[in-house]
Protein backbone atom coordinates (compact mmCIF):
# COMPACT_ATOMS: atom_id res chain seq x y z
CA UNK A 1 0.00 0.00 0.00
CA UNK A 2 0.76 3.46 -1.12
CA UNK A 3 2.56 5.47 2.26
CA UNK A 4 0.18 8.11 4.07
CA UNK A 5 -1.17 8.53 7.39
CA UNK A 6 -4.58 8.41 9.28
CA UNK A 7 -4.89 10.80 12.34
CA UNK A 8 -7.28 8.85 14.61
CA UNK A 9 -9.07 11.91 16.42
CA UNK A 10 -11.02 11.08 19.87
CA UNK A 11 -14.15 13.77 19.90
CA UNK A 12 -14.73 14.36 23.75
CA UNK A 13 -13.87 11.34 26.04
CA UNK A 14 -13.68 8.04 24.68
CA UNK A 15 -11.91 5.05 26.22
CA UNK A 16 -8.44 4.60 25.98
CA UNK A 17 -9.35 0.45 24.42
CA UNK A 18 -11.27 1.86 21.44
CA UNK A 19 -8.50 4.28 20.91
CA UNK A 20 -5.67 1.82 21.21
CA UNK A 21 -7.37 -1.24 19.08
CA UNK A 22 -8.14 1.11 16.69
CA UNK A 23 -4.30 2.55 16.48
CA UNK A 24 -2.89 -0.99 15.91
CA UNK A 25 -5.57 -2.96 14.34
CA UNK A 26 -5.64 -0.64 11.61
CA UNK A 27 -1.94 -0.20 11.09
CA UNK A 28 -1.45 -4.00 11.09
CA UNK A 29 -4.85 -4.32 8.47
CA UNK A 30 -3.89 -1.56 6.43
CA UNK A 31 -0.49 -2.55 6.00
CA UNK A 32 1.82 0.92 4.76
CA UNK A 33 -0.22 3.38 6.60
CA UNK A 34 0.59 5.10 9.66
CA UNK A 35 -2.29 5.55 12.16
CA UNK A 36 -1.46 8.22 14.89
CA UNK A 37 -3.34 9.20 17.39
CA UNK A 38 -4.39 12.76 17.24
CA UNK A 39 -5.28 14.58 20.36
CA UNK A 40 -9.23 14.56 21.81
CA UNK A 41 -10.90 17.44 20.61
CA UNK A 42 -14.41 18.75 22.12
CA UNK A 43 -17.54 17.59 21.32
CA UNK A 44 -19.18 20.52 18.65
CA UNK A 45 -22.41 21.24 20.37
CA UNK A 46 -23.72 23.07 17.71
CA UNK A 47 -24.19 20.11 15.92
CA UNK A 48 -26.42 18.46 18.73
CA UNK A 49 -29.87 17.95 17.09
CA UNK A 50 -32.26 18.30 20.28
CA UNK A 51 -35.56 17.37 18.93
CA UNK A 52 -33.94 14.47 18.17
CA UNK A 53 -31.16 13.97 21.01
CA UNK A 54 -28.44 12.81 17.67
CA UNK A 55 -25.84 14.96 16.49
CA UNK A 56 -25.57 15.58 12.73
CA UNK A 57 -22.76 13.53 11.13
CA UNK A 58 -22.11 15.90 8.29
CA UNK A 59 -21.23 19.13 10.82
CA UNK A 60 -19.52 17.04 13.06
CA UNK A 61 -17.32 15.28 10.73
CA UNK A 62 -16.46 19.17 9.60
CA UNK A 63 -14.88 19.72 12.95
CA UNK A 64 -12.81 17.10 12.97
CA UNK A 65 -9.75 19.70 12.34
CA UNK A 66 -8.11 19.51 8.55
CA UNK A 67 -4.55 16.73 9.27
CA UNK A 68 -1.89 16.42 7.03
CA UNK A 69 -3.27 12.77 5.06
CA UNK A 70 -6.42 11.49 6.70
CA UNK A 71 -9.02 11.64 9.85
CA UNK A 72 -10.63 9.09 11.49
CA UNK A 73 -12.92 10.65 13.96
CA UNK A 74 -14.55 8.44 16.96
CA UNK A 75 -17.12 10.11 18.91
CA UNK A 76 -19.39 8.36 21.76
CA UNK A 77 -22.78 9.75 20.74
CA UNK A 78 -25.21 9.08 18.56
CA UNK A 79 -25.20 10.35 15.03
CA UNK A 80 -27.66 10.34 12.26
CA UNK A 81 -27.66 12.07 8.41
CA UNK A 82 -31.12 13.44 6.46
CA UNK A 83 -33.56 10.90 5.63
CA UNK A 84 -31.87 7.92 8.35
CA UNK A 85 -32.82 7.34 11.77
CA UNK A 86 -29.10 6.74 12.72
CA UNK A 87 -25.59 5.81 11.31
CA UNK A 88 -22.35 4.45 12.46
CA UNK A 89 -20.68 6.54 10.47
CA UNK A 90 -19.72 8.75 7.43
CA UNK A 91 -16.92 9.48 5.53
CA UNK A 92 -15.75 11.94 3.03
CA UNK A 93 -12.42 12.23 0.81
CA UNK A 94 -10.40 12.87 4.00
CA UNK A 95 -12.21 12.49 6.21
CA UNK A 96 -14.46 9.98 8.16
CA UNK A 97 -15.94 9.50 12.24
CA UNK A 98 -17.61 6.43 13.77
CA UNK A 99 -20.59 6.55 16.19
CA UNK A 100 -19.80 4.49 19.24
CA UNK A 101 -23.46 4.05 21.12
CA UNK A 102 -24.91 1.42 18.59
CA UNK A 103 -21.86 -0.62 18.48
CA UNK A 104 -22.62 -1.67 22.14
CA UNK A 105 -25.34 -4.30 23.00
CA UNK A 106 -25.98 -2.08 25.89
CA UNK A 107 -27.88 0.31 23.51
CA UNK A 108 -30.34 -2.46 22.27
CA UNK A 109 -30.79 -3.66 26.01
CA UNK A 110 -28.58 -6.95 25.77
CA UNK A 111 -26.09 -7.82 28.16
CA UNK A 112 -22.42 -5.98 27.26
CA UNK A 113 -19.76 -7.85 25.33
CA UNK A 114 -16.31 -6.40 25.29
CA UNK A 115 -14.95 -8.40 22.63
CA UNK A 116 -17.84 -8.12 20.20
CA UNK A 117 -18.21 -4.02 20.95
CA UNK A 118 -14.58 -3.83 19.81
CA UNK A 119 -14.97 -6.01 16.69
CA UNK A 120 -18.19 -3.70 15.66
CA UNK A 121 -15.50 -0.89 16.65
CA UNK A 122 -13.20 -2.48 14.20
CA UNK A 123 -15.59 -3.06 10.90
CA UNK A 124 -16.98 0.06 11.09
CA UNK A 125 -13.57 2.22 10.80
CA UNK A 126 -12.21 -0.14 8.34
CA UNK A 127 -15.46 0.55 6.34
CA UNK A 128 -15.61 4.14 6.91
CA UNK A 129 -12.00 4.33 5.65
CA UNK A 130 -12.83 2.18 2.50
CA UNK A 131 -15.36 4.98 1.96
CA UNK A 132 -12.70 7.68 2.06
CA UNK A 133 -10.09 5.78 -0.17
CA UNK A 134 -13.05 5.20 -2.64
CA UNK A 135 -14.70 2.34 -2.53
CA UNK A 136 -18.69 2.20 -2.54
CA UNK A 137 -21.16 -0.05 -0.73
CA UNK A 138 -20.43 -3.62 -1.60
CA UNK A 139 -23.75 -6.08 -2.46
CA UNK A 140 -21.82 -8.62 -0.94
CA UNK A 141 -23.37 -8.92 2.63
CA UNK A 142 -19.71 -10.48 4.63
CA UNK A 143 -18.18 -7.79 2.85
CA UNK A 144 -17.27 -5.00 5.79
CA UNK A 145 -18.05 -2.60 2.83
CA UNK A 146 -21.29 -4.06 2.92
CA UNK A 147 -24.03 -1.24 3.62
CA UNK A 148 -25.19 -1.81 7.69
CA UNK A 149 -28.67 -0.74 8.15
CA UNK A 150 -29.10 -2.30 11.61
CA UNK A 151 -26.10 -4.16 13.67
CA UNK A 152 -27.06 -6.96 12.81
CA UNK A 153 -25.51 -5.85 9.06
CA UNK A 154 -22.65 -5.23 10.97
CA UNK A 155 -22.32 -8.54 12.89
CA UNK A 156 -22.89 -10.74 9.57
CA UNK A 157 -20.14 -8.52 7.56
CA UNK A 158 -16.68 -9.80 8.23
CA UNK A 159 -13.59 -6.91 9.24
CA UNK A 160 -12.18 -7.66 5.95
CA UNK A 161 -13.32 -6.57 1.89
CA UNK A 162 -13.97 -9.02 -0.51
CA UNK A 163 -11.66 -9.49 -3.04
CA UNK A 164 -13.91 -7.32 -5.44
CA UNK A 165 -13.60 -4.23 -3.20
CA UNK A 166 -9.94 -5.40 -2.62
CA UNK A 167 -9.10 -5.51 -5.85
CA UNK A 168 -11.14 -2.04 -6.03
CA UNK A 169 -9.19 -0.59 -3.33
CA UNK A 170 -5.50 -1.94 -4.99
CA UNK A 171 -6.56 0.34 -7.89
CA UNK A 172 -7.15 3.28 -5.29
CA UNK A 173 -4.45 3.15 -3.64
CA UNK A 174 -1.91 -0.03 -4.01
CA UNK A 175 -3.23 -1.56 -1.14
Amino acid sequence: MSTGIVHIVPIGEISESVISLLATKLMDFFHGIQFQIYHSIPIPKHCLNPLRGQYKAECVLKAIPNTKGKALGVIDEDLYVPNLNFVFGVATSTKAIIALPRLRNEFYGMKGDEKLFLLRVLKEAIHELGHSFGLSHCPNPKCVMHFSNSILDTDIKGPDFCDNCKKKLHKLINF
